[in-house]
């Protein structure tokens, strides 16, 4: 248990140092950032496309920061031969797959975390009216990651830290503090919940840390561009899932392969919630609690693939070449 805590922590440190994954929080945050003055002109709609816009944002940059993260993680360790130093020693090849998922799969759902505190701030700047979004908001989010990255610039002039890793827990602190500012100081908006929104961003990142330990699980055998394109095909197959398989064909055999490969591919829409806060209909912890056995059990899942892999992969093949 101490050596997958150690992996864990390892896995989850290489994650944030990784200069792409605060190249994509930046980014990410600044879009969601950004989105009220892009939405002035949907007429009556503009929190619902601020929303809608922000969850997008955050499920797509966290799916593609948790590919690039089993990559580097667990890919280039097998390539360069890094794996052997940590097989040598009494760790077991399970202790060593379920360290990454679980390092791997707290990153990235940090970055949806900063990113769902980012779009609780993009709200209250889309709050005030519908042509006139409260600047003085937007003004101090901007300056709030501009802090964060002059902190980590300082961490890495005066002590020779890594600027990701020390940018990416400034705003850590920073983002969620300014949200909760916002919450008690600004004026809140009437026609969403942020209770809701808090809950539909907890679904958001259930689905990005799912595909996290999948991409865990090809990292093991492939390299970061065909993980890259075996998640993508994976998260569009599980967008359209429930049409493609969930139905009956009166085949028997037929439809006992499209219920395996339902069963298989991660129904994405099941984490998608942004059209019950478009109606304004109230989300139940109980569905929260069943995706949270959702993701669960598809990490045990993809834990399971992946130390089979593993098991037969020629860890030491590149060093003897």
């Amino acid at each position: 248990m101490f050596n997958l805590f150690r992996i864990a922590i390892n896995a989850f440190r290489e994650s944030v140092r990784e200069p792409v994954y605060f190249l994509m929080l930046i980014a990410a945050l600044l879009l969601i950032g950004h989105y009220p003055s892009m939405a002035i002109f949907a007429f009556s709609e503009q929190l619902k496309l601020v929303v809608d816009s922000s969850m997008a944002t955050a499920l797509m940059f966290g799916l593609v920061v948790a590919v690039l993260c089993a990559g580097t993680a667990v890919a280039r360790e097998m390539r360069n031969g890094t794996v052997l130093l940590l097989l040598a020693k009494p760790v077991s090849r399970w202790s060593f797959i379920l360290g990454k998922i679980a390092g791997i799969g707290v990153a990235a759902a940090l970055f949806t975390a900063l990113c769902a505190f980012g779009t609780i701030v993009s709200v209250y700047i889309a709050a005030v009216d519908q042509f006139r979004p409260d600047m003085t908001v937007y003004g101090w989010y901007l300056g709030v990651l501009a802090i964060g990255c002059l902190f980590g610039m300082a961490v890495n002039f005066w002590r020779g830290g890594a600027f990701s890793e020390a940018s990416v827990f400034a705003l850590v602190f920073l983002v969620p503090l300014f949200a909760l500012w916002c919450w008690i100081f600004r004026t809140a908006p009437n026609v969403i919940s942020l209770t809701d929104l808090a809950l539909a961003q907890i679904m958001v990142g259930f689905a990005v840390t799912a595909m996290a330990a999948m991409a865990v699980m090809f990292a093991t055998r492939l390299d970061v561009v065909p993980n890259m394109c075996c998640c993508a095909a994976l998260f569009f197959l599980g967008l359209i899932s429930s049409y493609l398989f969930q139905r009956e064909t009166g085949w028997f055999w037929l439809d006992v392969l499209f219920s395996a490969l339902y069963a298989a591919i991660p129904n994405w829409q099941y984490f998608w919630l942004a059209d019950a806060l478009a109606v304004q209909r109230p989300i139940p912890i109980s569905y929260v609690l069943t995706g949270l056995l959702y993701l669960l059990l598809y990490i045990g899942f993809a834990a399971m693939w992946a130390v089979a892999l593993f098991r037969e992969q020629e860890v030491a093949a590149d060093l003897r070449n």
